[in-house]
């Protein structure tokens, strides 16, 4: 089986599992490809608050599937192709999309892994977790857009100790240099992923989203200036005017 990414809706939440038994759900080029395909599905849909990205089995992502290199990896433009269409149109489209991702990192976490991870808002990890992008050992370097959103997100100092180095780091490392937002212990991971994905599931939608987008442009090096020409088209909003009137009125908002 060459594995395959599973979209899972509950209520307002979604879940993404990558999913690659006995691989700990190294992506192959067909999950990279279903990637895409369902985080463009997620963008277009407006009844979801959140969207939770795991692996399955007790794993993130260990990585790439090597099975698979020796077909593309050795021309240039097969790889070119792979790197630019496949791996960079699936991380794209995570990092388009405007509803709020909680990475859920148990177990490996290494190479795509981390790039994957990388695309999310918020990161909890359980204290078994490693992470690390070891490819010098397999003869080759990160593609530049991955390593450029790795070491992003990551710390460059982090993304030149995992890619020169081919470091792995724990949890409890990634914690102290601020990839990751929480590290629990690894049978609480999955409740507590839920209860944060609930908590921010109650707030306006549309604020989050227009958020998004302010931190995605932000982080692709557009200035504020940029972004003022749309940034207060919600006034008359249905959204903003509950939020204001709850607070009012001294209740709970329903958005």
């Amino acid at each position: 089986m060459a594995g395959q990414v599973l979209l899972l809706i509950e209520g307002a939440v979604a879940r993404v599992v990558l999913s690659h038994p006995g691989r700990f759900n190294a992506m192959s080029r067909s999950m990279w490809r279903d990637l895409r395909t369902t985080f463009v599905a997620l963008q277009a849909r407006d009844d979801l608050r959140g969207v939770i990205v795991c692996g399955d089995q007790g794993h993130f992502c260990a990585g790439g599937d090597i099975s698979e290199y020796p077909g593309f990896r050795f021309d240039e433009a097969g790889l070119r192709d792979f790197h630019e269409n496949d791996v960079w149109g699936g991380l794209q489209a995570m990092l388009d999309c405007d509803l709020p991702l909680i990475a859920q990192i148990e177990g490996n976490c290494m190479g795509a892994g981390v790039e994957i991870a990388s695309c999310c808002d918020i990161r909890i990890a359980g204290e078994g977790a490693k992470f690390g992008a070891p490819i010098a050992k397999l003869g080759f370097p990160m593609a530049p857009r991955e390593a450029e959103l790795v070491a992003r997100e990551a710390g460059l100092a982090t993304a030149r100790q995992m890619l020169l180095e081919a470091v792995v780091l724990d949890a409890a490392e990634m914690l102290r240099r601020g990839f990751v937002q929480a590290v629990l212990p690894d049978a609480e991971v999955v409740s507590d992923v839920v209860q944060r994905v609930q908590h921010l599931a109650r707030w306006a939608p549309q604020a989050a989203r227009l958020n998004k987008r302010t931190l995605r442009a932000l982080a692709s090096g557009r200035s504020a200036e940029s972004l003022l020409s749309e940034a207060y088209a919600y006034a008359d909003s249905a959204e903003h005017r509950e939020g204001i009137g709850a607070f009012m009125a001294k209740r709970s908002p329903a958005f």
